[in-house]
């Protein structure tokens, strides 16, 4: 299952450079000379995890169902294509991945869900027709949770 999302990302758009470069974002104001080869590593230990898995395949299958308009209604799948705002369903799926990485996880995928840099917010613009409204939620949160990680490592030892 873990090849399987690594498809559908790269299939969506998203590569791994893509999601460390977010990583990077959110932690180079607290740690120098950041490892990207060991972000790699963290985010490939956070994709190998089932609950991870199942996140990014459900959101990124709801996706593709409104694309194609088989989602079965017409109401919610208007509502999932335009990313309403009040419809929070897309991060409630994406809080469960920050779910598995403790507090700072939660608070880092606040921030970059704001902000939406680079892939993030090229997936959150309009691209006719192509939703990812499921999609730029969980690269956030995978983001976040690898950010996570990566604080916890290289934290300041007391």
């Amino acid at each position: 299952m873990f090849q399987h999302c690594i498809e559908v990302l790269e299939n969506r758009g998203v590569t791994m450079d893509d999601l460390i470069d977010c990583v990077v974002y959110l932690q180079q104001r607290y740690l120098d000379n950041i490892d990207r080869e060991e972000v790699r590593v963290d985010i490939i230990e956070i994709l190998q995890k089932r609950e991870v898995q199942h996140a990014v395949l459900t959101g990124a299958f709801i996706d593709i169902a409104v694309e194609n308009g088989t989602f079965g209604s017409k109401e919610i799948e208007n509502i999932i294509a335009n990313d309403e705002g009040l419809y929070g369903v897309d991060e409630v799926l994406a809080y469960g991945i920050c779910n598995l990485y403790g507090s700072i996880a939660l608070t880092n995928y606040g921030y970059i869900d704001k902000v939406k840099p680079g892939i993030i917010g090229k997936l959150n613009e309009d691209h006719d027709g192509v939703c990812n409204t499921f999609m730029d939620d969980i690269v956030g949160a995978i983001a976040a949770a690898a950010a996570s990680k990566l604080a916890h490592t290289n934290g300041k030892k007391d």
